[in-house]
């Protein structure tokens, strides 16, 4: 049974996630349209709810042209767009431009560049670069050279293999990693286990887990070509600060950080540290303003390294509904309340 309340806030806020779920049909005008449709807001008392197309139908109401609730809303369709877009620049044995990626899509250049950018958080070209980088740092590993691995992924000489400055060269990560040494350690929390790793540069892991094995694979998965040292004596004060403001939230620690991300993660993770403790952001309200698809704002706060001190926990999804969360929804439904109760929201 629908709750009207939750649909009118889904309407409201054009929440492309409650689409399928239920359509709203304007009094005044006959027309049912799904929650995503970009026209404007009707008056609340000139709505009904229906659960499905058929029982708008069957009230006598018509689909819209605009949002088209009966098939693929313009959303979907660009969405499966750029999938084929980001598909073809994978496959591409040579480089594509954005206006020949744009012939083979249907798209102008313009309207698939912003597409692209707002659904994966990248240019087309800056996608191509980092699949291409990809596919050379899987083969380094086992290449008998560096120039034998790069042009393998696609690179046309070693050039544009050092010319994107990284935390390792390509050598050193050919060599698994030999050049780089991050500490670790851990200790017990008030949501279990906690694990804690450090460069030279600051804190570029902090991890939430029930088992110390399973934190260090996690660990060892995500820099597997560092030398890990454990170090619990060096790393012993930030883990009682860290451990103090899990207690305490109004008394957040400020430590070092070494994030490692694409700009557009670091935008958002940059962002995500200016939400104040006891508050909350919905994905759409944060992809909103940093200009972007709320699709690429998730996958950004998915792959925050560092749990806590880049609070990812405090993005919400519709209604405030507690959406995945790479430590568990336990844990973040625990730390939303703690923060709460700690700041009297």
């Amino acid at each position: 049974m629908l709750d009207f309340d939750h649909c009118w806030q889904a309407l409201c806020d054009r929440d492309p996630s409650f689409d399928g779920r239920f359509v709203f049909a304007v009094h005044s005008t006959r027309i049912f349209c799904r929650p995503s449709c970009p026209a404007r807001r009707p008056r609340r008392e000139g709505v009904s709810f229906f659960s499905h197309i058929h029982e708008a139908e069957a009230a006598g109401f018509r689909a819209c042209r605009r949002c088209s609730p009966q098939g693929k809303s313009l959303a979907e369709q660009l969405d499966e767009l750029v999938i084929a877009g980001c598909r073809l620049l994978d496959e591409s044995v040579e480089p594509m431009t954005l206006k020949q990626l744009a012939a083979r899509i249907g798209l102008s250049s313009s309207h698939l560049a912003r597409a692209f950018k707002a659904r994966t958080g990248l240019t087309p070209r800056a996608w191509a670069a980092a699949r291409r980088r990809e596919r050379l740092e899987m083969q380094l590993p086992d290449a008998e050279s560096v120039l034998g691995a790069a042009l393998d992924a696609g690179y046309g000489s070693t050039r544009g293999v050092y010319q994107r400055t990284a935390a390792l060269s390509p050598a050193q990560r050919r060599r698994k990693g030999a050049g780089e040494t991050l500490r670790y350690a851990t200790s017990a929390c008030p949501l279990g286990l906690l694990l804690v790793a450090a460069s030279d540069k600051g804190i570029c892991a902090l991890l939430f887990g029930d088992e110390q094995q399973a934190l260090l694979g996690e660990l060892q998965s995500r820099f597997a070509a560092a030398e890990l040292v454990p170090d619990h004596a060096g790393l012993g004060e930030w883990l009682k600060a860290i451990v103090a403001q899990l207690k305490e939230p109004t008394r957040a620690v400020q430590l070092p950080l070494d994030l490692r991300g694409s700009a557009f993660q670091q935008r958002v993770w940059q962002a995500l540290q200016s939400i104040p403790p006891g508050e909350t952001r919905r994905y759409g309200e944060l992809a909103a303003s940093l200009g972007s698809h709320a699709r690429a704002v998730a996958r950004a706060c998915a792959s925050n390294p560092v749990g806590l001190l880049v609070p990812c926990h405090r993005v919400v999804g519709a209604n405030q509904a507690l959406t995945g969360y790479r430590w568990g929804v336990e844990r973040k439904a625990a730390l939303l309340e703690s923060e709460r109760d700690e700041s009297g929201a």
